[in-house]
């Protein structure tokens, strides 16, 4: 790991090119070709570049760019997990990937259209259609994970399941017209219906949801005045050999999987002379999206967005002045599509720094100074289409050393027909067209490194005091600290009753009052996983149950389902490695921050949902000597209004501006 004492301003070796590039996707996939694994029958359904190795030997050996492949052969070939040298072009290890309750590989892109493809030739389905006077080619089927239930003949076998909706021209919003009632399960390698289970015809909502169509939107606002963001001397932060950032005092580099997305990793701070790291790697390891409706055509339904859909894949291109705004940098990471051909994502990352309000502000009656310090943050950030969801994903670093992530949800709920109204597990949210409860839940992965030492955790909690002979008048209050000293110890849940916290501290680092030097993580405290215990989701995404995991850091272990979710049965990732146990106290750990969001729907998330947001803070709790911010200069008097606004010319206090906003 770094060291403490590395000079600011200073960047080390084992940061560089944290992205892949297209000559190295290329390099690999040709390897993976001329080694007889990558076949014309073959299919890539993964390919990114591996974390360079950890350990005294990290810089000299970060420079074997390391890549991971998984490869699916459509003619029953054998299922090879891969790692490849780019730099060597050279294969490094290749492993049978078994088939069965150990998992599927992720859902391919070619896989999707074959859903609704086989079941137009079905006759089961084709009759099921014709039943409810519905012609084949006005039909979509979404291609849906198929998860693991009472179903034996499924292990070992690639299956999707598909839901109907009814699309009454060709910019229809099909999602509007949910053909409840109707459910296919489809084996995607050999393009064939195992069943089609028909329940009865249902009413099909009528009323569209074509949300910007005249008609829904009425006319357009004409009162809102341009915003217009200008930085005349460009942005504070500069980008150095294509993805190492440098901003204020923060350093690090930018990664993209295909998995997870955005990775941020060698996060570190400048703190007077020393350039200090505080994490490793920091990432959403993982993304589920559980529903609640028992009914049989949707009891299935529990996504991995990010395990079996691969989020990263999906990033959107990003446009100026509609998903990013003001003086933008972007990045495009490079993919790879399943014929192995490298795909980039133009300005598939977005980063931006913006003012954000207060920083500190004081108006002392005994000295008579007027304080006021502005804020700003820098914002590093990609959006993804998974179906009908979209999600942002927001990075943001803070000038007080503070870091923060918020998943923003928006796109098209789910939707289901609901002819009597809403449900005991769905809204009605037009008329006849309901939206089942479901949860967006997310496991963020923070690979801690602070001052390049070995970690603590501790969890933090208010703690009320009965009156006593200590506290007289009942007003006492304190706090407990618990060392989170096992892996099982350390299987938390959030409560905001006791405004529980954790903290990361360094079993090696002290402050100069001779305090471990650390990193708190604050959660949102909302619900976690709700489906019973003992259910096939609850097997499959224990992640979820609980708000904190802590393991020791193991290359292997990269993510909290373990490397195969699709139609895993269960039990991998964070409930398998901790069965161990180990020792937490004075290791390199990794911290999981399992959070999300609980969705009753309203109607006011209908056609296209606002942004609804959840995320976390993680903030300095020791990690600096005082206040790191006493150097951020006073902002310019005046700046904080315009002409004609209603403020005086030159109004302000004290040494700038005293706006609030």
């Amino acid at each position: 790991m770094a060291s403490p004492d590395t000079p600011a301003g200073t960047r080390r070796p084992d940061g560089d090119f944290t992205l892949a590039r297209q000559e190295e996707i290329d390099t690999v996939v040709q390897t993976m070709r001329q080694a007889g694994l990558l076949p014309e029958t073959a299919r890539v359904a993964y390919l990114s570049l591996l974390d360079p190795p950890r350990g005294a030997h990290r810089a000299e050996i970060s420079r074997d760019r390391r890549f991971r492949a998984h490869l699916l052969d459509t003619e029953g070939g054998p299922t090879l997990d891969v790692i490849v040298s780019a730099t060597r072009a050279e294969v490094l290890s290749s492993t049978v990937v078994a088939s069965g309750d150990s998992g599927e590989l992720p859902i391919m892109e070619e896989e999707f259209e074959i859903v609704e493809a086989t079941l137009a030739q079905d006759e089961r389905w084709l009759a099921a259609l014709s039943v409810r006077n519905l012609p084949v080619e006005e039909v979509r089927v979404a291609p849906l994970s198929a998860g693991v239930f009472e179903y034996e003949e499924e292990k070992g076998r690639r299956i999707l399941r598909g839901l109907a909706f009814h699309q009454q021209h060709e910019t229809d919003s099909a999602w509007a017209h949910p053909i409840d009632g109707l459910v296919a399960y489809v084996d995607v390698t050999h393009g064939t219906v195992d069943q089609v289970l028909d329940f009865g015809a249902m009413p099909i909502p009528q009323e569209h949801g074509n949300y910007t169509d005249p008609e829904l939107t009425g006319p357009v606002r004409e009162t809102q005045k341009p915003i217009r963001i200008t930085q005349p001397e460009g942005p504070s932060f500069s980008v150095e050999d294509g993805n190492h950032v440098e901003w204020e005092k923060w350093s690090l580099d930018i990664g993209f999987d295909m998995r997870e997305g955005l990775v941020l990793q060698n996060i570190s701070f400048d703190d007077g002379y020393r350039r200090r790291r505080i994490l490793d790697r920091a990432s959403i390891a993982e993304m589920v999206v559980p529903y609640g409706d028992p009914s049989p055509v949707r009891s299935w339904q529990n996504y991995f967005d990010t395990g079996e859909y691969l989020v990263g894949q999906w990033a959107n291109s990003l446009e100026l002045g509609c998903d990013c705004l003001g003086e933008i940098t972007y990045l495009s990471p490079w993919v790879v599509n399943n014929r192995g051909e490298a795909r980039q994502i133009k300005n598939g990352i977005c980063m931006h720094e913006e003012d954000w309000s207060i920083l500190s502000k004081h108006t002392d009656l005994w000295s008579g100074i007027a304080y006021t310090r502005r804020n700003r943050r820098l914002v590093m950030s990609f959006f993804t289409t998974v179906g009908n969801y979209d999600y942002g994903f927001y990075w943001y670093l803070y000038l007080d050393g503070s870091i923060e992530f918020e998943a923003k949800a928006t796109g098209i709920v789910f939707t289901s027909a609901v002819p009597d109204g809403s449900t005991d597990y769905a809204s009605e949210i037009a008329p006849g067209l309901g939206a089942p409860f479901h949860q967006h839940l997310f496991s963020a992965r923070l690979d801690f490194a602070l001052d390049g030492s070995t970690s603590r955790v501790l969890e933090e909690d208010a703690v009320r005091l009965p009156f006593s002979e200590a506290n007289p008048r009942g007003n006492a209050f304190t706090r407990s600290r618990t060392l989170l000293g096992s892996e099982l110890e350390a299987q938390r849940d959030a409560d905001q009753s006791r405004a529980r916290s954790w903290i990361a501290q360094s079993a090696e680092r002290t402050n100069r009052l001779g305090h471990p030097v650390g990193y708190k993580l604050q959660p949102a405290g909302l619900p976690a996983l709700l489906a019973a215990e003992g259910s096939s989701i609850h097997r499959r995404a224990t992640f979820a149950t609980k708000a904190l995991w802590v393991t020791q850091y193991h290359e292997d272990e990269r993510y909290p389902t373990g490397d195969f979710p699709n139609q895993h049965a269960g039990g991998a990732g964070l409930p398998e490695w901790t069965q161990a146990d180990r020792p937490l106290d004075g290791e390199d750990l990794v911290v999981w921050h399992s959070f999300g969001l609980t969705h009753f729907p309203r109607p006011e998330d209908w056609p296209i949902m606002p942004v609804d947001r959840v995320g976390f803070r993680l903030l300095p709790d020791g990690f600096f000597d005082r206040s790191p911010v006493l150097d951020v200069p006073a902002p310019e008097p005046g700046a904080c209004h315009t002409e004609g606004s209603g403020a005086s010319e030159g109004s302000g206090c004290g040494d700038g501006c005293g706006c609030g906003h």
